[in-house]
């Protein structure tokens, strides 16, 4: 094999890795844009590497695309723009190859918006552990590998992650498709009709509101009450002439699924302006994020241009 041929051979090996490597960074990462930079970087190593010395290619990617996201979770400026509490994972449309395997209630979870948040709770290493093993089925001597440490160490940290998220996590089960649809659609109608009651009705008693106030403000905005987050959603979800021309025209209003939640996108032609996500438990409603900040809806915006939609819950909002 000649160099261009053995060249165009290892750039199709490492873009037969491209989607999978993605995926872990996105998980690692919580951001689309992050994990895609994290993903070139990699294929730079790639293409400096001599890559006739690397036995198994596929743990060889896997182990500097891991090293380049904790590299990334560790530096001081993530550390800073995560600690300020303007730090939302990007959420993505279903059916986006990044958001990777979904076989299992497991790997399913692990790229939902919640856990995702949650993970803010781990180091960076107990991070990786806990994705590689629950996520990506690696055993404790491959992670041992990949991430430089002894097996002993991988379980430990696997056991502290697995702790710290499951205290902190809201399990209620897998809702079915129909179900969560129909709670969505009657929060959109109680609160572009302002019926209060009934909002109050659909939250749990501890159910929690975010919004990234449209990239608008340095710090999220977050609402811990039924009632409040209510008020709110009735005040931000009744359409007006203000909110139209702030949002450049008469969005249509669809029901979607991001991050394997149910969601509801505002869409004005082929972008994008907003979307609202929603963690569901026992039939009811545990999170509400609002979501408006435009670098936080360039890839879902791209996925949907991309799209075939239903017909939508509200022509024109």
């Amino acid at each position: 094999m000649d160099g261009t041929a053995a060249d165009h051979f290892d750039v199709g090996r490492f873009e037969a890795s491209r989607n999978r490597l993605a995926s872990l960074a996105y998980r690692l990462l919580g951001s689309a844009a992050d994990a895609e930079d994290a993903v070139q970087d990699a294929f730079l190593h790639w293409q400096a590497a001599d890559r006739q010395r690397i036995k198994v290619p596929e743990a060889w990617l896997t182990k500097v695309v891991t090293h380049l996201c904790l590299d990334r979770l560790r530096s001081a400026q993530s550390r800073r723009e995560r600690a300020v509490g303007a730090w939302l994972p990007e959420p993505l449309l279903d059916g986006d190859p990044m958001l990777g395997p979904a076989d299992t209630f497991e790997q399913r979870e692990s790229v939902s918006l919640a856990v995702l948040t949650l993970m803010e709770r781990l180091s960076p290493v107990e991070r990786a552990v806990y994705l590689l093993r629950e996520a990506f089925s690696h055993g404790h001597a491959e992670i041992a590998e990949i991430l430089d440490i002894t097996e002993s160490a991988s379980q430990q940290h696997l056991h502290r992650a697995r702790r710290r998220l499951t205290a902190a996590r809201r399990r209620g089960g897998e809702i079915d498709p129909e179900s969560a649809r129909g709670i969505v659609e009657e929060f959109l109608v109680a609160a572009s009709s302002g019926r209060t009651e009934r909002l109050v009705a659909l939250l749990t008693d501890d159910a929690t509101a975010i919004s990234d106030g449209a990239g608008l403000t340095e710090r999220l905005l977050r609402f811990d009450t039924p009632q409040r987050i209510a008020a709110v959603a009735r005040a931000g979800l009744t359409p007006t002439p203000a909110k139209r021309r702030l949002a450049g025209g008469t969005p249509a209003v669809h029901y979607a699924l991001v991050n394997g939640a149910p969601a509801i996108l505002f869409v004005l032609g082929d972008q994008v302006v907003g979307a609202i996500t929603f963690d569901l438990a026992h039939g009811r409603i545990v999170t509400v994020r609002g979501i408006a900040a435009p670098a936080r809806l360039v890839r879902l915006g791209e996925a949907w241009r991309r799209h075939e939609p239903d017909t939508p819950l509200i022509a024109q909002w």
